[in-house]
């Protein structure tokens, strides 16, 4: 897969979204839901496509990953994960989600 080149998260957000990944997915407690369609899935119902790690321009400690993430009912989207202290998601199940094997 051609992977991009992102100087910012919103420019790969997106980009990305321009590209058909069009759902927000967000890890909950128990599951990971996409915001948009409201449907609901377990980490084995997702496959990370790939991943784009960001740095704060006036605080390194800043760091977030955008993930591309494909359910297996078709459905498409990203998740952003904040290494923040106030990320507020389940980094665990964010942890379970399989990537894509080449």
């Amino acid at each position: 897969m051609d992977k991009h080149s992102f100087d910012t998260l919103s420019e790969a957000v997106n980009t990305l979204t321009q590209e058909g990944y069009k759902e927000d997915f967000e890890a909950m407690e128990n599951c990971i839901k996409a915001l948009y369609s409201k449907k609901e899935y377990q980490p084995d119902d997702l496959k990370i496509i790939d991943s784009y790690r960001f740095e704060g321009i006036t605080n390194p400690g800043d760091q977030s990953t955008v993930f591309t993430i494909e359910a297996n009912d078709g459905t498409k989207g990203t998740m952003v994960m904040s290494y923040s202290a106030s990320s507020g998601q389940n980094d665990e199940l964010i942890k379970q989600i399989p990537y894509k094997k080449d």
